[in-house]
């Protein structure tokens, strides 16, 4: 089904790594489509809770495989084609992403963890605004994530210098959801994905949808959308399993639905 991604559900989580180790997991077109594939299969399967992106071998992701570049590329057409369907795919899916950063991610490797909704960081891994060392600007949604996560001047500063961040560094700047030791790595990253998997799935789509839908409305404006989501949510069996498990004082059995 893919040759660039390796993909498998399990404890209804969807893992998609990518799986080219030998060129740092670069991207090439093939590349930017088996993940815009896979992530709108894990969107449409009901066993599927919540989606893993790492990296196979020793780097997340690279960024564009230079290979592929020459003078006569029209770079805009590249990311209209490429890149921007495979980020509107995560952007659109509201089912939780994880980003697994095994190794460096640069470039486009960047921006696909910024895409996502978390990002465990293994102690190797660092991120790398690696546009500007090639004449270029950051791309595949890069500045707009970045600059919601940590503001304009923070932004600007790292894609101007463009200089290597590592794990620690990058825990400080507040771009990591948990940072996690080399030796623990598959232990704590599988155990952080099934934790969110047995969530309520659905209410946590409504979530990711309120937040970025409260960028440019005002708060009244806001408030309906709140309104309207809570009703969705309060539809859910999720919502009723929360319910009785708190009258019954045990622990909710939660099942996406």
């Amino acid at each position: 089904m893919f040759e660039t991604i390796n993909y498998e559900v399990k404890n209804n989580v969807a893992w998609i790594t990518l799986n080219r180790p030998d060129k740092l997991n670069a991207f090439i077109r093939q590349l930017n489509l088996e993940v815009q594939k896979a992530v709108k299969e894990s969107s449409r399967n009901d066993e599927v809770r919540a989606i893993v992106i790492t990296g196979e071998g020793r780097a997340f992701c690279s960024g564009q495989d230079l290979s592929e570049v020459d003078e006569s590329m029209d770079h805009g057409e590249v990311l209209r084609n490429n890149y921007g369907p495979m980020v509107k795919e995560i952007e659109l899916c509201e089912k939780p992403i994880i980003a697994a950063v095994n190794g460096v991610a640069a470039g486009a490797g960047f921006s696909l963890a910024l895409a996502c909704d978390f990002r465990l960081v293994s102690e190797k891994g660092s991120f790398v605004q690696a546009f500007v060392h090639v004449g270029l600007v950051p791309d595949s949604g890069n500045l707009y994530y970045l600059s919601n996560i940590l503001g304009y001047a923070k932004a600007l500063e790292l894609a101007v210098f463009g200089e290597k961040i590592s794990a620690e560094q990058a825990e400080r700047l507040g771009l990591v959801t948990k940072l996690i030791p080399l030796e623990q790595w598959q232990e704590e990253t599988t155990a952080f994905a099934e934790r969110i998997a047995s969530m309520p799935t659905k209410a946590i789509g409504l979530m990711k949808r309120l937040l970025k839908g409260s960028k440019d409305v005002s708060f009244h404006e806001y408030l309906e959308k709140e309104a309207y989501a809570q009703r969705i949510a309060g539809q859910t069996k999720d919502h009723r399993e929360g319910v009785t498990a708190f009258l019954e004082k045990r622990r909710p059995t939660f099942h996406g639905k």
